[in-house]
Parts: structure tokens; sequence; C-alpha cells
């Protein structure tokens, strides 16, 4: 018999709002070594056949479980994780600049699009891995309220992007990561440090740099986009849009893996739909785009939308989330340099310190995960 080694990091969710989840099948930790029998060159097993118990066969047996014994396996490309991550984040960017674009349609209608296309990439998975569209009995309130808060999360999120500067709305959901640990200390008991809490003050003073509240800043408050009651509207927005957002990753932390991927886009796209439709009636503000150029944004939202979910996705399947959390404050850079060649709007000095003040807790609260996350896998290993 011979020893093999097997497995793949763990994925966990990223910050800013767009937050996929991984396939379940991919238990191992992140450098996890698990046993499992091969037979040698030659050798049958005798009676039933012997299956290996890493990740890496999926159940098969030898030798349809991996590569002949002494044979080299071809490696993953060093830093493909990390380049889909900054891919991600310029597709998000970029459709978040379309949505900038767009005139006269309502954000809650860019978001009933944007369903539209989640639940038709969704529905041939869903048909393929025959998961039912209901998921287990247990589990199911939980889906719904991940459905809807995500949902809500994307129509708060869009509603931002339409009525404040780009940078600054991209800036505040990346205040997730921050959120989430809060939330999960309280609903989940999970650890929360003295770092974290530095971490949240962080995160709370970068936001009221780019929010530049009157009664701090004085009722001239300049280098907005529009008025400031829209500002203020739009800040709000973005922070009810990040607590809904980290109240999503937090219930998948608490479904686990027993939840199909797909099964947890599903709801997210047929709730927010059924949601966005209502919503346009009780608002009256159904209607196509009256401009073809508009029409044309609303299609390419949608796929640009769900390509950096793919890629961000993908990226979380072959690098830890510690990393890929860092990179994705890319996405701000993105937005800044978006909104300066497109929009013609100067970030002012507020802006960018509160961008650095976010940015400094995504990045601490991310790198001290992961530093835990390393730290349980060598115990394990040992």
């Amino acid at each position: 018999m011979v020893l093999c080694q097997g497995g793949e990091g763990d994925a966990a969710p990223a910050a800013g709002g767009q937050e996929p989840e991984v396939p379940p099948g991919r238990q191992d930790g992140p450098g996890a070594v698990q046993p499992c029998l091969c037979p040698a060159p030659g050798v049958e097993a005798a009676g039933a056949e012997e299956r290996r118990a890493c990740g890496c066969c999926s159940g098969m047996s030898w030798p349809f479980c991996c590569e002949a014994p002494g044979t080299k396996k071809k490696a993953a490309c060093p830093g493909l994780g990390l380049f889909y991550t900054i891919l991600s984040a310029f597709l998000f960017s970029v459709a978040s600049l379309f949505l900038k674009k767009i005139e006269d349609v309502h954000s809650v209608e860019v978001s009933a699009f944007r369903c539209v296309f989640q639940m038709a990439f969704v529905l041939p998975g869903l048909i393929y891995y025959k998961t039912g569209f209901l998921g287990p009995k247990g589990k199911r309130i939980f889906l719904f309220f991940r459905g809807f808060l995500g949902s809500t999360a994307m129509v708060l999120l869009y509603y931002a992007y339409q009525v404040m500067p780009l940078a600054d709305a991209t800036v505040i959901t990346f205040t997730s990561p921050v959120f989430t640990s809060l939330l999960a200390w309280i609903f989940l008991k999970e650890k929360y440090s003295l770092w974290d809490v530095l971490f949240t003050l962080f995160a709370i003073t970068g936001v009221i740099l780019i929010a530049r509240p009157p009664f701090l800043f004085g009722s001239r408050v300049t280098g907005i986009e529009g008025s400031y009651s829209d500002h203020l509207k739009g800040t709000v927005a973005a922070i009810a849009s990040t607590l809904s957002a980290a109240s999503t990753i937090v219930i998948l932390r608490k479904v686990g893996k027993s939840v199909h991927y797909f099964l947890s886009i599903w709801y997210y796209a047929v709730i927010g739909l059924i949601g966005c439709v209502i919503a346009l009636f009780v608002l009256n503000e159904w209607r196509l785009p009256h401009c073809g150029r508009d029409r044309v944004f609303l299609i390419l939202i949608g796929l640009l939308g769900l390509g950096g979910q793919v890629f961000l996705t993908k990226a979380l399947q072959i690098e830890k989330a510690g990393p890929v959390s860092i990179m994705r404050t890319m996405d701000v850079v993105f937005a800044f340099i978006l909104q300066v060649l497109f929009l013609n709007h100067l970030p002012t000095w507020w802006t960018v310190g509160g961008a650095l003040c976010v940015v400094a807790s995504s990045c601490g609260t991310a790198i001290r995960k992961w530093r835990h996350s390393v730290k349980k896998a060598k115990q394990r290993e040992i």
C-alpha cells in the first residue's frame, strides 16, 4: 500500500457584500494531510475495493482516484487564485460603473434583472446535481433569510451606487468583514478580541470620514456628488447593505456545508426577484429603459456580476481565504480609477482617508483570521 496526500484550502466568504460560497465536498483544511490507502503498482485489492479517504479522489477507487504512484502530479499555477480575485474585483467595479451610467432605471429594477441572470445560471446546476428546489427541511428557514438578506443587500447597494460617488459606496461595503466578526461573536459565540474592537473602530472612523455628518463637519460639506441629502441616504443604504451582507455570511456559517452552493444562490435569486417585483409594483417604477444603451448596460451588469461571482468562487476554491480577502481590496482601487476616468469626479481627501481606514480594518481582520486558520491547520497536522 502507498500513502498519498490530498486536501484543499477551506473557502471563506469574502468582503464587499458579494459573498459566494464554495460547493460542498471541499472539507479538508489548508495543508491538511490525510492518509489514504491506494494499491501499490501491480497489486489488486482483495474482496471489496479499497477506497481513499482523502478529498482529492472524491471517494473513487484506485486507479481512477489519482495518478499511478511514482508519477508527478501537475502543480497548480502559483498565484492563479489571486489573479481570479483581481479579475473578479475588476468585473464588479465595471458593473458598478455601468450602474452609474444608467439613466431613469430604479435600483430595484436593476436588481430584478440581476436575479433573472442568477436564476438562469443556477437552474441547470440544480438539475444536474439533483439538489431539489427547497433544500433540507431543517435548513429552509435559514435559506429563506439568506435569500432575503442577500437580495436586500444587493438592492441597497445598487441604490447607494446611484446616489453617491462610486468610490464612497465601494469603500463602505468593505466594512463587511468587521461587522461579520461582530455578528458572529453575538450569534455564533465566536471569539471577539481587542484587535477586532480596534478594527471595528477603524471601520466606523472610515465611514464617518466618508459620510461627513454636519454635526461634526459643519453645514457646508464639499466634494460630494449631488445634494448632501442624497449623499446621506446613499451612506445609510450602503451601511444597511453591509450589515445585511454580514448577516448573510453568519447564516451561511450556521448552515455550513450541508446545503449545496447552487441551492443557496437559487434562494438568493428567487426571493430577490419576488421581492423586487413586489417593490416595483408598489413604487410604480417598473418600466423598460427608453434608451437602447441602458438596455445594453442592464445586460452587461447581469453578465459582469455573474462573472465576478464565478471568478471569486474559483479563487476561494484554489486559494486560502485570507489572501483572497486582502486582494479583494483592489475593488476599492478600481472604483477610484473608474470614477476619475469615466465619471470625472475627483475623490476628496476625506474620502481617501476614510478609504485607508476601512481598507486597513478589512485587511487586518482578514490577516488575523488567516493566521488563526493556519494555526488550526498546523494543530490538526500534529
